[in-house]
């Protein structure tokens, strides 16, 4: 079992510069450790499952369906993302349903915490393209969401800042680290690359389409309850949004056609300019997942392994951080997420 307790100086080798492992190497360099990030693509991240990812920071929603484990993380990296990128947008996020759907919107909203219901007034006025959309919404004020393809780049420069390396085209493992560094640590964060030391990790696909249209103006992510093709449409920068929440058992590539066309389909139901939106990229990522879809911090010796995010990277992953920097320093436990060998 991993000797706790270790000094600022004791090196931490972290592998994976995705969403999980850029969190464990910026808090780690914050605390004086002699960080190095290693990463077996290139700068662009084009190959990791974050360059994918839609980038909510939504506990309250996600409590629909998740443990309450992941509400209790993604409330705490809430701060956490407050504290180390203040402008982070925190414009809260909307539910919203057409009248067939009432009933899983009442449900939604029983399942959920942290919302207030808008009237069809207040959610025109909070958001105007939605005018005459929808009769109701549940708005949830203190949600906010990312850019994947920017804010990685972010803390990767709030990593350098903090006196840490970053080392792209570095395929290593953690037995390569541990022999170059005997007496420091090694954080995995490879997600579905750890499979040769974890078996059980399986990987679930995650599909989206990014468009382009000045037709639709939205502040915060939107949700569309539907029994069938839930959909999220995320505004990001220069009159992109991204659609997506398809969740699949499946780990192949791409975007299928049905899924194409729930997804558009279920984008024009939210307003008919998406219709006439530019498709600019079709794609999919494959989030690493254990049995029971939850996170986990697992410790054999000096190796600490950080996986299983499935689809709350970006939420959680600043809470996962903080707990493993919380074992490293103090020798403290959360049972709910770690595991000693």
């Amino acid at each position: 079992m991993l000797q706790t307790t270790k000094r600022p100086d004791s090196p931490v080798s972290i592998i994976g510069a995705g969403i999980a492992g850029a969190w464990q190497a910026l808090l780690f360099a914050q605390a004086g450790h002699t960080v190095t990030l290693h990463e077996r693509g290139d700068a662009g991240m084009t190959d990791s499952t974050s360059h994918w990812a839609g980038g909510m920071l939504a506990p309250y929603c996600e409590a629909e369906v998740a443990e309450p484990i992941i509400s209790r993380l993604g409330l705490r990296s809430l701060d956490i993302w407050r504290r180390e990128l203040p402008d982070t947008p925190f414009n809260g996020s909307l539910v919203v349903a057409h009248p067939r759907e009432r009933n899983d919107f009442e449900r939604f909203a029983r399942m959920t915490e942290g919302h207030r219901r808008l009237d069809a007034a207040s959610l025109a006025e909070l958001e105007p393209s939605l005018e005459g959309r929808f009769r109701d919404a549940l708005f949830f004020p203190t949600e906010g969401h990312v850019e994947p393809r920017r804010v990685l780049p972010k803390l990767h420069e709030r990593i350098l800042a903090a006196g840490g390396t970053i080392k792209f085209d570095s395929d290593v493992t953690a037995k390569d680290l541990a022999n170059l560094h005997p007496k420091g640590i090694v954080i995995d964060c490879r997600g579905l690359g750890a499979r040769d030391e974890q078996p059980e990790l399986r990987g679930v696909k995650g599909e989206m389409i990014l468009i382009e249209t000045s037709e639709v103006q939205l502040s915060r992510p939107v949700r569309l309850i539907h029994p069938r093709w839930p959909l999220y449409v995320i505004p990001r920068e220069q009159n992109l949004f991204m659609l997506g929440a398809t969740s699949i058992e499946a780990e192949d590539s791409g975007v299928s056609v049905r899924s194409a066309l729930e997804l558009l389909g279920a984008a024009y139901t939210v307003h008919p300019a998406f219709g006439e939106a530019r498709i600019l990229e079709f794609g999919s990522g494959l989030r690493p997942a254990y049995p029971d879809n939850l996170p986990r911090i697992g410790i054999r010796g000096e190796t600490i392994a950080v996986n299983g995010l499935y689809r709350h990277g970006f939420l959680i992953a600043p809470a996962l951080a903080e707990l493993t920097l919380a074992y490293v320093q103090r020798g403290q436990i959360d049972n709910e997420v770690m595991q000693c060998a």
